[in-house]
């Protein structure tokens, strides 16, 4: 499909890719992957930095307009002291943040909107945070794109495990801590 629309299918990388960070539950990995398959791994990067980058800075937006003045009124002069004020703190925090899989991309990004972290620092710990990421999805779609060869296999295995094994594990875990406030006590 991105073939066919020409012109407009890096639009519709970016785009998706916006919308994805802007609007929770749509997962970006799939469009990041389709990027790189359709356009390579070094433009279908570019294109996925664009459109995460974007998302990211409308979701601080968005949280800085409608949000800090509720969350500052309810939370009191506190919000911007100690660890939440210090600009170098937030900043590490964005950028550590984005380079962790499992740490939700838009909860970050609402979150900082809420903090006191400045909006340059927040677009540069993004952008810094999220290169290695989107790199690797792209170049799992330019990979996925070609022939399967051993040199295909490893990248999607190890991506994989990476997504399957701490999922499996926090199932285990809820599975045993439920199973084991369940048990009913013996009668004598």
């Amino acid at each position: 499909m991105l073939d066919r629309a020409g012109v407009w299918g890096p639009v519709a990388i970016v785009g998706l890719m916006t919308v994805a960070v802007v609007i929770s539950p749509l997962p970006s990995a799939p469009i990041a992957v389709a990027a790189g398959a359709a356009y390579g791994h070094t433009l279908g990067t570019g294109l996925v930095l664009a459109g995460a980058l974007m998302g990211a800075v409308f979701a601080f937006v968005l949280a800085r307009l409608l949000g800090r003045d509720f969350v500052a009124r309810w939370v009191g002069p506190t919000l911007d002291t100690g660890l939440l004020g210090s600009q170098n703190f937030l900043t590490w925090t964005v950028f550590v943040s984005r380079l962790l899989p499992f740490v939700s991309f838009d909860l970050v990004s609402y979150a900082a909107g809420l903090s006191a972290l400045r909006p340059w620092r927040f677009v540069l710990a993004t952008l810094a945070g999220i290169v290695p990421a989107s790199f690797g999805l792209a170049h799992l779609g330019s990979a996925l794109s070609g022939p399967v060869t051993s040199g295909t296999l490893w990248p999607v295995l190890a991506l994989g495990l990476l997504t399957g094994l701490p999922v499996a594990w926090a199932a285990w875990r809820s599975g045993r801590s439920f199973s084991q406030s369940n048990k009913m006590p013996r009668r004598l």
